[in-house]
């Protein structure tokens, strides 16, 4: 059997400033260290085959901390980079709300009818997404492979393992940071486990 422990990077400089962040970047900050390591010593019983991670120095950055004590290799994929937003990279929400009213509706509200004159759109990064998960089901036919990568990346591999329509990507749950969603691979079924928990953030928050 092959599972995969997928997860979104911790909480970064423009979560906080509500900026878009899909191509661009920002380091990551204190909380988001924090709930990577929360996540690290919920997974250090886990033994994993393999660590992919999205180039994004965010993603990146949360691989490291979550597998510091382990001898593996982080293995970079270009597929599990987060959507590219075009001209909103780094831009404010609520400019963008003001600058392209339709176009931002239509994001957050219609994704499958969703177009960017210079980024993608959400059919196209699920197909980069269902190519990553492609690729390492060729190279990984059992075990545990832990997945770092991005919000909209894991909703729209969830919208494709549950068989929704684009149409209904954002549906619940909400996927914050590090938190963990596990989906067992039987031939071509998915089986998910666990979708977006966020178990080890909450337990370290009731115990402080």
């Amino acid at each position: 059997m092959l599972t995969l422990y997928i997860t979104r990077h911790g909480e970064t400089e423009w979560n906080l400033e509500k900026r878009m962040q899909g191509w661009g970047d920002s380091p990551l900050t204190e909380k988001g260290k924090k709930n990577a390591l929360e996540l690290s010593a919920r997974l250090k019983d886990t033994e994993f085959e393999a660590v992919y991670a999205s180039p994004s120095l965010r993603a990146l950055s949360t691989a490291r901390v979550i597998s510091a004590d382990r001898k593996l290799q982080i293995q970079v994929d270009d597929k599990l980079r987060e959507i590219n937003v075009g001209e909103w990279e780094g831009k404010e929400h609520a400019y963008i709300n003001d600058n392209y009213p339709e176009e931002y509706f239509s994001f957050w509200n219609t994704p499958h009818l969703y177009t960017s004159a210079a980024g993608e759109n959400f059919k196209e990064l699920q197909e980069r997404a269902l190519e990553a998960v492609q690729s390492i089901r060729e190279h990984h036919q059992e075990g545990n492979i832990l997945i770092v990568t991005h919000s909209i990346i894991i909703k729209a591999l969830l919208a494709f393992f549950k068989k929704l329509p684009l149409e209904d990507l954002w549906s619940p749950p909400f996927i914050h940071d590090t938190s963990l969603t596990m989906v067992e691979v039987d031939d071509d079924n998915f089986i998910i486990v666990m979708e977006g928990d966020t178990y080890h953030v909450e337990k370290c928050n009731s115990s402080s």
